[in-house]
């Protein structure tokens, strides 16, 4: 897989049941320290709500994940969020839904219809995109080469991320994972062109 689903930007949802007030937030995230701080500046602004739950997917192969019940009872908050993450096939996304308790228990199977509603709600108010997983490649080269390297940067069309001029000119690429084969087999024709040991 070189592409995978996610959400642009911050997105916000609710569902209320029997005076119960679920807040759903889903916020684009790309490592677990994302995670982190989103989730302790929420139970920071919410410290008076009953429960934070929370799920989330990272990588664009959605191996790594977590679902966390904050106090409700195991499986009910949690494993519904996650579900629709993976319903919606989203990865590098974080969905946080607040409860406020309204005084009635959902019981079990009314806990998991709230928090799935709610977390279905910030899915449905985002925009999901799809984005490219992205491979880089680092090489050195003479200068006479430069033109030779920037005929191939042009046709292929990989974002330079960085590129310095000392004695030899020295480029970093970065392109779509699946293109990054053919890209790697063009610059080495280039005479006097050496990948980074890095890369």
């Amino acid at each position: 897989m070189d592409s995978y689903l996610t959400i642009q930007d911050k997105s916000e949802g609710s569902y209320t049941e029997k005076r119960s007030k679920f807040l759903a937030f889903a916020f684009p995230v790309s490592s677990v320290e994302d995670v982190k701080t989103l989730l302790a500046e929420y139970q920071k602004k919410y410290y008076d709500a009953r429960h934070v739950c929370y799920a989330y997917m990272l990588g664009a192969d959605r191996t790594e994940f977590r679902a966390n019940d904050n106090g409700e009872p195991s499986g009910t908050a949690g494993k519904p969020i996650l579900g629709q993450i993976n319903s919606n096939n989203l990865t590098n996304i974080l969905i946080l839904v607040v409860r406020y308790f309204g005084g009635i228990k959902l019981g079990t199977s009314g806990l998991i219809v709230a928090y799935r509603a709610a977390a279905a709600e910030a899915i449905a108010a985002a925009t999901v995109v799809e984005k490219t997983v992205d491979a880089e490649v680092a090489f050195s080269f003479e200068f006479p080469m430069m033109n030779a390297v920037m005929r191939i940067v042009k046709e292929d069309g990989p974002e330079i991320v960085s590129q310095g001029y000392d004695t030899d000119c020295t480029m970093t690429l970065r392109i779509r994972r699946d293109l990054l084969p053919r890209l790697r087999s063009r610059l080495s024709k280039v005479e006097s062109l050496t990948f980074s040991s890095a890369d």
